[in-house]
C-alpha cells in the first residue's frame, strides 16, 4: 500500500500549507499534487472534510448573528432549520466533489486525456480550495460577493490542474475546463435547490 504524503494526511499545519500553495502558486503546486501517492480516503481526510465545512459553518453563524433578508424583512432563521441546512449543505458538498471527479475522469478521453479516478478526485478537491476558503465570508452576508470571487478563482485553478493531472493537451484544456464547469454549475444549482427546499418553508412560516 502506498504511503500517504504528510501534506495530505498530516495535522492542520499540513492543510494550511497546501491551501497556501494551491492558492498562491498553483502552477508549481499542481505537478507536486500529481506526483503524490494518494487514495480517495487520503484526499478526503482531513483536507476535503475540513475545508468543505468552512462555508456551512460560516453561513450558520452569520445567519444567526446578522440574519437573512427575505420579503423585505431581515431575521435569523430558526436555529434548528439553520443547523439542518448547514449539515445538509456540508454533506452534499462532500458528495459533489466525488461526483465531479467521476465527470472529470469520464470526460478525459474525449479531450485527449487519460482516465485516472484518483487524479480526477485530486483535481476536483484541490481546485475547490478557493471556493471553500472564500466560504468564510459567509460570516458576514454582506461580504458574500467576495466569496464568489474566490469561487471564480477556483475555475482558474481547475484550468491549470486538468492538463497536469489528466494528461490533457494544452490546446484542449480550455474546452475540457468549460464542460467540467458547466457540470459543476448544474451540481451547485441542484445542491442549492435541495438546501433551499429545507429552508424556505421555515422562513415562510415565520413571515406568516
Amino acid at each position: 500500500m502506498a504511503d500517504v504524503p504528510p501534506n495530505i494526511s498530516g495535522p492542520a499545519s499540513g492543510i494550511v500549507q497546501r491551501v497556501k500553495d494551491i492558492l498562491l502558486k498553483p502552477k508549481e503546486t499542481w505537478p507536486v499534487i500529481a506526483a503524490e501517492p494518494a487514495t480517495t480516503q487520503s484526499i478526503y481526510v482531513p483536507y476535503v472534510v475540513v475545508l468543505a465545512a468552512i462555508g456551512p459553518i460560516a453561513q450558520f453563524i452569520g445567519g444567526q448573528v446578522f440574519g437573512f433578508t427575505a420579503f423585505g424583512v431581515t431575521y435569523p432563521p430558526p436555529i434548528g432549520t439553520a443547523l439542518g441546512s448547514a449539515v445538509l449543505s456540508y454533506g452534499l458538498s462532500l458528495a459533489m466533489v466525488f461526483v465531479l471527479a467521476l465527470v472529470i475522469d469520464g470526460l478525459a478521453p474525449n479531450f485527449g486525456g487519460q482516465k485516472d479516478q484518483v487524479q480526477a478526485l485530486k483535481v476536483a478537491a484541490y481546485s475547490a480550495t478557493a471556493g471553500w476558503v472564500g466560504g468564510i465570508f459567509g460570516l458576514i452576508p454582506a461580504l458574500g460577493l467576495i466569496g464568489m470571487l474566490f469561487a471564480l478563482y477556483g475555475l482558474y485553478l481547475l484550468y491549470l490542474g486538468l492538463p497536469v493531472l489528466m494528461k490533457v493537451p494544452l490546446d484542449k484544456a480550455l474546452g475540457y475546463t468549460a464542460v467540467v464547469v458547466i457540470v459543476a454549475i448544474v451540481l451547485i444549482f441542484i445542491v442549492s435547490a435541495i438546501v433551499a427546499s429545507l429552508t424556505a418553508p421555515s422562513l415562510l412560516s415565520i413571515r406568516g
